[in-house]
């Protein structure tokens, strides 16, 4: 969103500050509010369509010590570290590093990884990637056989707002990090994008049908809302 200074200079108020920020605009707005996207990490402006620019921009300035703050206060990114232990499809993984160590592997609950220690965290995401691939399509090929739907294929993507889709072609998308949820958040999720293969919206009937693939919904969904953003803290 561009504005215009009295000096006639014209800039983008997104790249205004130093700090990124997203405007969202809307007719419906009546009022300027300011809020964190953890996920994004991003500064999102919300403003009435109407609204003059300039204003606009002074109203971000003005609340420029609240912005530092709450970015200031977001968590770290976090990388794949040896000897760290995460949760890989429900299951406790300790990260074992080896330079000598070839393809990751994962042996009794144990995830060793060589080569250079400064690819260990790209090593470990493409493995979880990989994995997650195989046991994602399987999971949801037998959700999907339940409801007699058919699912072309599975992708596993690198999102930074979304968990899962389901597109028109009856091809599922998953964030790779849901691999890092516990087993009944990665069920609930499964469950609420094969339901979409069934019902490509969420009606009363497609909440009915995620319930009836998986019963513990409910505690699944619930964890995801509620630590969700906690797995994007990895790069």
């Amino acid at each position: 969103m561009k504005i215009t200074l009295l000096t006639g200079k014209t800039f983008d108020l997104e790249n205004a500050f130093d700090f990124p920020l997203k405007v969202n605009t809307s007719y419906k707005l009546k009022r300027l509010s300011l809020r964190i996207d953890h996920k994004k990490r991003i500064v999102v402006l919300s403003m009435p369509k109407w609204y003059g620019k300039k204003k606009a921009f002074d109203f971000v300035n003005n609340h420029i010590d609240w912005i530092e703050q709450k970015l200031a206060e977001l968590p770290k990114m976090k990388d794949f570290e040896d000897g760290e232990e995460i949760s890989l499809f429900g299951n406790p993984v300790k990260i074992c590093y080896d330079s000598d160590f070839g393809a990751p592997r994962l042996i009794e609950n144990k995830l060793y990884v060589g080569g250079e220690k400064d690819f260990l965290h790209r090593r470990i995401k493409d493995y979880i990637k990989r994995e997650a691939k195989k046991e994602f399509f399987k999971k949801s090929q037998t959700l999907a056989e339940k409801l007699s739907c058919k699912l072309t294929g599975v992708t596993i993507k690198d999102t930074k707002s979304r968990w899962g889709s389901c597109s028109t072609l009856n091809h599922i998308n998953y964030n790779w990090r849901i691999a890092l949820a516990p087993s009944e958040t990665i069920d609930y999720l499964m469950a609420h994008e094969v339901a979409h293969l069934a019902h490509p919206d969420h009606s009363q009937a497609f909440w009915r049908t995620v319930d009836e693939l998986n019963p513990n919904a409910y505690a699944g969904k619930k964890w995801l809302e509620q630590h969700g953003n906690e797995l994007y803290l990895y790069r």
